[in-house]
């Protein structure tokens, strides 16, 4: 499937970014999907604090690299659920509840290291990739792409 650039931004820092979560968690209803692309210390779970905070989720939100997977309340009717697949060769049983989680309308999605899952996910996501600025410790590059309603929708207005 062909993929189109929708857009490319700069955050200049860690409130940039945690913002940036913030506007798209307010157009989340409920059923999306989150690809999140980028290098270790990119700010993958940064963008996720903000979603989090955005939702109303009162648990400290922390990556999932050792434990794969971490759910959280939210104060809607929304659950937020991050999964994070470094550390895995092969996603094994992981995809089964990936799939599991995927289907329940409620939930939103996000997904680190997605390559061991990739067949799981669907094709109506958003896929956003951070990347390092050169000569900047805190500014990062946003540049998401998808042929998706599901992305245009989060990304409109918001970038």
């Amino acid at each position: 499937m062909a993929s189109c650039i929708l857009g490319v931004m700069k955050v200049n820092s860690l409130e940039e970014m945690l913002a940036f979560g913030r506007a798209i968690a307010s157009r989340l209803r409920g059923g999306e999907v989150i690809e999140l692309i980028g290098d270790v210390g990119a700010g993958k779970t940064t963008f996720t604090k903000g979603l989090a905070e955005a939702l109303g989720v009162q648990d400290a939100v922390q990556s999932p690299t050792f434990t794969i997977s971490r759910e959280y309340a939210t104060s809607g009717a929304l659950h937020l659920v991050h999964y994070d697949f470094y550390r895995l060769d092969d996603a094994g049983i992981m995809a089964d509840e990936l799939a599991e989680t995927l289907a329940e309308a409620t939930n939103v999605t996000v997904v680190e290291w997605a390559q061991t899952v990739s067949e799981v996910l669907p094709t109506d996501r958003l896929t956003l990739t951070i990347s390092l600025v050169a000569d900047d410790e805190t500014a990062r590059e946003l540049t998401w792409n998808a042929s998706s309603q599901v992305a245009q929708r989060l990304l409109e207005g918001v970038a």
